[in-house]
């Protein structure tokens, strides 16, 4: 199934730095999410046959459609990356990253910076499109760099080759924490002809429904708010309204046994950031038991408290 289909709302699990791994993603695959994307793959490290970096483009048998952004604006290296992506099966979209923020990135002329260079950009864009044997090149951006140029990004998306763009509604200098820009992307989505797929602070089916209804994006696509809550693509599709205790212990066991399956051991460790959020749910002495497992690294001794902590009910109503 390597096509999308735009003609109904298309859902997407945005790439995050350090979250949206492979265990991560095949979780949030059974609430049925229609797109999920690998985390932010340098184009340098894959080209310079990083082994860590080759990992990452690995999916789950689940993930169709699936995407893999890369970052980067050196057109030779870019061409490098995607021809070692062209080589992995089941990759529907190359996506560029024009929108990560963080500074080591944005120094090298990477993520958001692009958006200081709108020709290197475009360039970038041309270049995967040329040489991507994947049926869909994306770009996914922000509203600008300092100021906002959001209507002329996109439409040098759109002439440059992207299929469809994913629009994070902020600035690079708003970061996370400027408001979301509801009405730049619905500028853009008046402006180009392409699929436009609307992020930024969608946390709720509520919140879901009244951005594609306000912004006329095609889709939405959520990062931050599906740590912790996987399950949000089930609400948004099915309008499933409340989360019961059994399902949270299900899925946080089935996520914990995933990430000790791929990472071994550093998975129980790494499981810990995940803990903190699923744990924030509602539940009796979570603080005290995001201390407990702060200081455990056997997975064994971890799993037997993760289990005895999520088997209680929730204390309010969620």
């Amino acid at each position: 199934m390597d096509k999308l289909d735009f003609s109904k709302p298309l859902y997407a699990l945005a790439p995050l730095a350090g979250f949206t791994d492979l265990p991560f993603r095949s979780v949030v695959k059974k609430f049925g999410v229609d797109l999920t994307v690998s985390e932010m793959i340098s184009s340098n490290a894959l080209v310079h046959n990083s082994k860590k970096t080759y990992r990452m483009l690995e999916k789950s048998p689940d993930e169709d459609p699936y995407s893999i952004q890369i970052a980067g604006s050196d057109l030779e290296v870019i061409r490098g990356a995607v021809e070692i992506i062209n080589e992995q099966e089941g990759v529907t979209a190359i996506d560029l990253n024009c929108g990560c923020p963080a500074p080591k990135v944005v120094n090298n002329l990477q993520g958001s910076s692009l958006l200081t260079d709108l020709p290197q950009m475009g360039r970038v864009i041309e270049t995967i499109k040329k040489y991507s044997n994947k049926p869909y090149t994306s770009v996914k951006m922000r509203l600008g760099f300092n100021e906002k140029n959001h209507v002329e990004i996109a439409k040098i998306a759109e002439a440059s080759g992207a299929d469809y763009i994913a629009v994070h509604g902020r600035t690079r200098a708003g970061r996370y924490k400027a408001p979301v820009d509801y009405d730049a992307i619905r500028e853009i989505k008046e402006a180009v002809s392409i699929p436009v797929i609307a992020n930024g602070d969608i946390d709720s089916p509520q919140k879901a429904r009244k951005i594609l209804e306000y912004t006329g994006a095609d889709g939405v696509m959520i990062g931050r708010a599906a740590v912790g809550k996987p399950w949000i693509f089930q609400q948004i599709k099915a309008g499933m309204d409340e989360v019961s205790s059994e399902l949270v212990k299900e899925v946080v066991l089935e996520h914990f046994d995933q990430m000790v399956a791929y990472y071994d051991k550093y998975g129980a460790i790494m499981f810990r950031k995940n803990l903190h959020s699923y744990s924030k749910a509602g539940y009796q002495g979570a603080s005290a038991f995001r201390d407990t497992i702060n200081r455990m690294e056997d997975p064994k001794e971890m799993r037997e408290v993760i289990e005895a902590f999520f088997s209680q009910q929730f204390l309010y109503e969620r």
